[in-house]
């Protein structure tokens, strides 16, 4: 049977395309490519990948209209939010630490809620 095996790609609508982008960059080490897209590529990129569904009412997203929420898979956690918080990025006092790995939450550039996901060592 055939099946999705990841995500090929998250598409966000922006009011600035090119000026998101490059917070992605220059925030959490994304490498452009040409045409202002983003992507991951190597060993690096390997690792797993969710597609979750959530309620109506979740305010998982946070407390705004926001319709979906990108979560990305981060090497070191706690150093990547001290380097947000340094370049003045907005981050969610909230930490979530369990069998599945560590998690945090920030805003990007246009106000998008996003995750980041450190899998446990050995996973």
């Amino acid at each position: 049977m055939a099946k999705a095996v990841g995500v090929g790609g998250v598409f966000l609508k922006a009011r600035d395309p090119k000026a998101l982008a490059a917070w992605y960059a220059a925030n959490l080490g994304i490498a452009e490519q040409g045409g202002g897209s983003l992507v991951f590529e190597g060993a690096e990129a390997a690792g797993t990948t969710v597609f979750a569904q959530f309620p109506e009412d979740t305010k998982y997203f946070g407390d705004g209209a926001q319709r979906a929420m990108m979560n990305f898979r981060v090497d070191d956690l706690e150093q990547l939010l001290a380097q947000l918080a340094e370049a003045g990025v907005r981050i969610d006092p909230k930490r979530e630490d369990c069998e599945y790995g560590k998690f945090g939450w920030i805003w990007d550039l246009e106000g998008n809620r996003v995750e980041l996901w450190e899998v446990p060592r050995g996973a």
